[in-house]
Formats: structure tokens, sequence, C-alpha cells
């Protein structure tokens, strides 16, 4: 199992275990994360699974497709460079411990 911290926007923490091979964002939706509303069920046609992942693990990733990219352009808050869509985010083994902080809004 692989262990993430949520950050929500209120600086309020929550940790969950999730498996490899998940993507994130199915593993906050099964983990009930509030701030995760994944309206098009992670086909990569919405952005409201907009996270930013804190180093060093946002190092470990590759690099956002094109359309992933284009994706985070509609997001309701802010994007900065750790800024991911977590449909995208395969769970790994070298991602436990991860960090992931929620923005303030997702619509």
């Amino acid at each position: 199992m692989i262990s993430i911290r949520f950050i929500h926007p209120d600086q309020t923490q929550q940790d969950i275990q999730a498996r490899p091979g998940d993507s994130l964002m199915k593993a906050a939706v099964d983990a009930d994360i509030k701030g995760i509303e994944a309206d098009c069920g992670g086909s990569l046609t919405c952005a409201t699974c907009h996270v930013m992942i804190d180093a060093p693990w946002s190092e470990l990733l590759p690099p956002a497709v094109p359309d992933e990219t284009d994706m985070l352009d509609f997001a309701s808050s802010p994007v900065v460079p750790q800024s991911r869509l977590s449909c995208q985010v395969r769970l790994s083994a070298e991602l436990d411990g991860m960090v992931v902080r929620l923005p303030a809004s997702q619509h």
C-alpha cells in the first residue's frame, strides 16, 4: 500500500492508503476526499480533480501530456508548476508518502 497525505485549503490533513497502479483520483474518490470532484470520472475531459503535488514527489512524475496541460487551463483555482490532474497520476511505490495539496475550489 501507498501512503498519501492530502492537505485541504484550511490546512487540515487527511491520510489515506492506496493501491499501486490506481490513479491518484481513484484513490481520493474511494477515500471520500472532499475537494476532488472528478466530474468526468477520469476521462481527461474536465479539471475537477486538480491537485498540487509537493516536491520531491512532483519531480518523480512523468511530465504532463499536452491534453492534461490543456485541461489545466480550465481549472477554477490558480495553476502552479506542481499542478496536476489527479486522474493522470498513476500511483507507484516510489510515491509512498506523497503530499498532495487540494485547491480552494474545483468549480
